[in-house]
C-alpha cells in the first residue's frame, strides 16, 4: 500500500498541524526527506514550539512477496504525545487484498521510545478505499490515531487526522508535496 500522493517521488515535504492537543511538540510538525535510494529514505523532522529537530529514515529490508511480508526499520521522533525522545522501530506488512478481496494493509511491529526507555509493541491498518483515498489506524503502545489522506495528481496531498491522547480526542490536517 505504498506510494501515494507523492510519497515514492525523490524529494517529500509535509506538514502537520493539530491545534488543540496539549503537548506543543505534537502541535506543529514539518518534515522533509530524499529517497536515496528505492528502498530508503533519510530526512529531517522539525517541530517549531518545542524547538526539536530530528533525523526520518526509513529502510524497507525487503518487499512483500506473495507469501512473505514487507519488513521497515526507521526512525522517528516518538509517539505523538510525548514530549521529547526518538523512536526506532520495525514492522511488518502485509497487503491481504489477495487473500481476503478486501483493499487492507495490516501490520505489526516493535518500537523503542526514548521517552518512556521501552519497547512496545505496535500495529495498524491501512486501507484503500479508492485510487487518490486511504486512511490509515495506527495503535502506538498508548494511543490509537487515524489518518484520511487524499492525494492529487502531481504528487500532492492532503489530510485529516483524529489523534488521541489519553482520553480525548484532537483533530488536526496535514498537507504534503512529492517532486
Amino acid at each position: 500500500m505504498r506510494g501515494t500522493g507523492g510519497q515514492d517521488r525523490k524529494w517529500n515535504f509535509a506538514a502537520r498541524w493539530i491545534p488543540g492537543i496539549p503537548v506543543d511538540r505534537a502541535k506543529v510538525r514539518l518534515t522533509g526527506t530524499y529517497r536515496i535510494i528505492d528502498n530508503a529514505f533519510v530526512g529531517l523532522e522539525y517541530n517549531p514550539l518545542a524547538d526539536d529537530l530530528g533525523i526520518l529514515a526509513n529502510w524497507r529490508v525487503f518487499e512483500e512477496t506473495n507469501r512473505r511480508p514487507m519488513l521497515m526499520l526507521g526512525t522517528s521522533s516518538d509517539r505523538i504525545g510525548t514530549t521529547s525522545g526518538r523512536a526506532y522501530y520495525a514492522t511488518l506488512s502485509k497487503d491481504l487484498q489477495r487473500w481476503t478481496g478486501l483493499p487492507v494493509a495490516p501490520y505489526v511491529g516493535t518500537a523503542f521510545g526514548e521517552f518512556d526507555d521501552e519497547w512496545v509493541l505496535i500495529g495498524g491498518l491501512g486501507i484503500r478505499w479508492a485510487d487518490h483515498l486511504r486512511s490509515t489506524h495506527v495503535y502506538d503502545s498508548d494511543n490509537l490515531h487515524h489518518m484520511l489522506d487524499y492525494s492529487f495528481e502531481g504528487g500532492y496531498r492532503t489530510g485529516v487526522l483524529l489523534v488521541q491522547q489519553d482520553t480525548k480526542y484532537y483533530l488536526g490536517v496535514s498537507v504534503g508535496a512529492g517532486f
